[in-house]
């Protein structure tokens, strides 16, 4: 392996890394806003329906931040497009 092969994958490694700290923050994202939406039904039972489906919708785009966060670190760890370039 040269150096120039190392250094991308070592790079690759830490950027995969990295790009976990974004599941990491949806997770708490998710809890957070989890425990206050509880909070919030039990101040206000009635609105319920329209505090749930707040909740769902901002969940989803947190979740869908996660995955993609997720999806980076799989393609830098597993099918890495600069070790390519470096090989042929």
């Amino acid at each position: 392996m040269s150096m120039d092969q190392a250094i991308v994958m070592g790079a690759s490694a830490l950027g995969a890394g990295i790009s976990m700290f974004g599941c990491f923050g949806a997770g708490l994202g998710q809890g957070f806003a989890t425990g206050k939406a509880v909070e919030a039904v039990a101040r206000q039972p009635e609105a319920k329906s329209a505090i749930t489906t707040t909740l769902m919708i901002g969940c989803a785009f947190a979740e869908t931040t996660c995955l993609y966060g997720f999806l980076v670190a799989i393609f830098l760890t597993f099918t890495n497009p600069f070790t390519n370039a470096l090989v042929g």
